[in-house]
């Protein structure tokens, strides 16, 4: 069994305890990680504090020349990243193997992205004076980032960081650390300077308190569930550190009746049961135009019936494992109260006996009244609840009536209504006839309670920077 150990101050340390992390597809120990507490974290932001002055004065030029380089690094080794996240995540090795090129693919464009921190000359308004605007690296920087999708989600917010000239601290989730610690290998092999990148693991509590109370740290960057995101806020208004964090997500998908169908299914299959369902862009709400509403139904139940759910390592996988018990018995409630509310239950809907993993069966629920907890709050589990629509303005009005607003997404031909429903949907991004919307250049985030900040595109490395005017005045 591998033991991994963690990189602090340009080296790899034994730690203070020991975690093991587990395969959720049989339930094995697959390997073991070393954690750190509150006095390591304190330590790693001392030796991240440290490197900074050298780090910010690097030119984008070469700390891009580095981020290339790692990114190098692990498209040589996309294939033994790819069966790290199945083991420690789940998801079939096909998606596994997509999470990893679209991870290098955050790292070539942000490698780019390192050039280009322009400020501006303002006109000035007094004769004699010149207007500078600058933007400076925002300091130290700390990253906590999620089990879903181990690799992408830490390297959305590493690259982007490193790229502006900040050092970073990063702690992976628990349940799925080791695509982070294979990121971390291909940072350190590709040159980056001791201390400017660091990664622990511990305990989140002790971990993140240090984060938040240590004046060292000047921006925390965090995915994860609103509930935690509220606390970070108020954590954060002692020292006042600056925030990113995208939450939450309870995406509507609204099929129009002049879609191409089965565009609209295929396109449902990706958005609902990609990861097991268990992504914060997952469509959780399923809105059909009534018209076509058996129709789909009964073309999306041909082909959910015939995913094939089991082991990611195995041939022709569609959909994994949940990442642990909790998640299943999540699922099995939001099936039971659905139900129980009028639901009907098409196809799915209850746990498989494999290999000893979490599998849950891809779950069709019909006819879904809008006060059942799987259209109030997320399921991450393959549970597709669909709904039918009269009008526009009804599925409208439905879609926005949620406290999240991160993704969502639309089927139709009509242009007109294309651009009418994107504008009037809340959410940072929209997919219209597209399943998967998220790209490097383009930016990432929530609206209301699923976030604040963005990811991604040119607004990513922003995130990392600070505005500076500077005003020079007795200029003859």
């Amino acid at each position: 069994m591998v033991t991994e150990k963690i990189y602090i101050d340009g080296l790899w340390k034994d730690g203070t305890g020991v975690l093991e992390i587990t395969d959720p597809g049989n339930g094995d120990t697959i390997a073991k990680v070393a954690t750190v507490g509150r006095n390591e974290t304190r330590h790693a932001l001392a030796v991240a504090e440290a490197a900074f002055p050298a780090w910010r004065r690097m030119t984008g030029r070469d700390r891009g020349a580095i981020l290339l380089k790692a990114a190098g690094l692990m498209q040589d080794r996309l294939e033994e990243i790819a069966i790290i996240i199945t083991r420690e995540n789940g998801k079939p090795l096909a998606q596994s193997r997509g999470e990893v090129n679209v991870a290098i693919d955050h790292f070539r464009w942000f490698a780019e992205e390192a050039r280009r921190g322009y400020g501006r000359i303002v006109p000035p308004q007094a004769e004699g004076k010149r207007h500078l605007i600058i933007r400076q690296p925002v300091g130290v920087v700390a990253a906590v980032s999620p089990w879903n999708f181990p690799l992408v989600l830490a390297a959305r917010k590493v690259a982007p960081a490193l790229a502006a000239g900040c050092p970073v601290v990063l702690r992976p989730s628990g349940k799925s650390p080791l695509a982070s610690i294979a990121m971390a290998k291909a940072l350190d092999e590709a040159g980056i300077p001791r201390g400017v990148f660091q990664l622990l693991l511990g305990p989140a509590a002790e971990i993140v308190d240090e984060f938040l109370n240590n004046p060292v740290c000047r921006k925390l960057t965090f995915t994860g569930s609103t509930a935690v995101g509220k606390q970070l806020i108020r954590k954060s208004a002692e020292t006042v550190t600056n925030l990113s964090l995208e939450l939450g997500g309870h995406a509507p998908i609204i099929i129009f009746s002049d879609a191409d169908v089965d565009a609209a299914v295929d396109g449902v299959l990706i958005t609902k049961f990609r990861n097991s369902g268990q992504s914060c862009i997952a469509s959780n709400r399923i809105y059909v135009e009534k018209s076509i509403y058996n129709e789909f139904l009964e073309r999306l139940t041909e082909k959910t019936s015939a995913l094939k759910t089991g082991y990611g390592l195995e041939d022709n996988v569609d959909v994994g494992p949940l990442i642990d018990r909790a998640g299943l018995d999540s699922a099995l409630n939001q099936v039971d109260d659905a139900v129980k509310r009028g639901a009907r239950l098409i196809c799915g809907g209850k746990v498989l006996d494999l290999k000893g993993g979490s599998y849950f069966e891809p779950t069709i629920l019909a006819d879904v009244p809008k006060d059942a907890v799987c259209m109030t709050e997320e399921s991450f589990a393959p549970l597709a609840p669909v709904v039918p629509f009269d009008s526009e303005e009804e599925v409208i009005t439905e879609a926005n009536d949620t406290p999240y607003g991160l993704a969502a997404y639309v089927y139709t031909n009509d242009l007109n209504r294309a651009f009418r429903v994107s504008e009037a949907l809340e959410a940072g991004s929209v997919g219209v006839n597209d399943a998967v919307p998220s790209t490097s250049n383009c930016p990432f985030g929530g609206m209301k309670e699923s976030g604040s900040g963005r990811e991604l595109g040119v607004e990513g490395m922003d995130a990392f920077l600070e505005t500076k005017h500077i005003s020079i005045g007795g200029i003859g």
